[in-house]
């Protein structure tokens, strides 16, 4: 496993034993969908560590007293449709005023390639701690692309949120964008000739939504 300094892998016992369920093929739409988001939680409490603090004046029972609160609020979370919509609640369970953007790829079954068809962004997005999320990081392309749009439209101290990753992703999006932060869940075997994380967990988006 290359070691890259912009990636996290997760070592909590708890995200280790939900991805687990996750990979089950017998797991259910139900379960699988909350587990996504539990997870995400999970994981956007490591992510999210760092977000800037101010003092505010708050009277307790007992007094009034300065105590730290998350500075200007100013979070959007970005989710790679469709399949990324499944972890946004999870981050939203942390931060209830995050404001959310959407970018929409689909990959060509031939090449493997992303194409956009959608990107709507809160504004003023430069100002924002963005966190990019997708649950499944394959071949990188998907997430190169939406952090390539996202900074195309000024956005600046990003962060991208997977739950499972090929090495061959980790690499590739490290490479292509080595300022932001990574978080994985857990780092994956390898891609097979049709470009799926093995072990895997299946089709992310199809076990969320219930679709085939």
């Amino acid at each position: 496993m290359e070691n890259f300094n912009n990636v996290t892998y997760m070592t909590h016992p708890l995200i280790k034993h939900k991805i687990s369920r996750l990979r089950d093929k017998n797991t259910g739409t139900n379960e699988f969908r909350k587990l996504v988001e539990e997870i995400a939680m999970l994981e956007g409490f490591e992510a999210l560590k760092d977000l800037p603090l101010e003092d505010v004046e708050v009277e307790t029972p007992i007094e009034t007293c300065m105590t730290p609160m998350i500075a200007g609020r100013k979070l959007a979370i970005v989710p790679i449709l469709r399949a990324g919509l499944g972890m946004v609640e999870g981050i939203l369970s942390l931060v209830p005023s995050a404001k959310i953007g959407h970018i929409g790829l689909y990959r060509d079954e031939e090449t493997f390639e992303p194409h956009e068809y959608y990107c709507k962004l809160p504004s003023p997005i430069e100002e924002r701690t963005i966190v990019v999320c997708d649950p499944m990081l394959a071949t990188g392309g998907s997430a190169i692309d939406a952090i390539t749009m996202i900074k195309k439209h000024g956005g600046k101290n990003i962060k991208f949120m997977c739950i499972i990753a090929a090495p061959e992703g980790v690499k590739k999006l490290s490479e292509a964008h080595p300022d932001i932060q990574i978080y994985v869940g857990n780092l994956d075997r390898c891609l097979n000739e049709n470009a799926y994380i093995c072990p895997g967990l299946g089709d992310a988006g199809d076990r969320i939504f219930g679709t085939k």
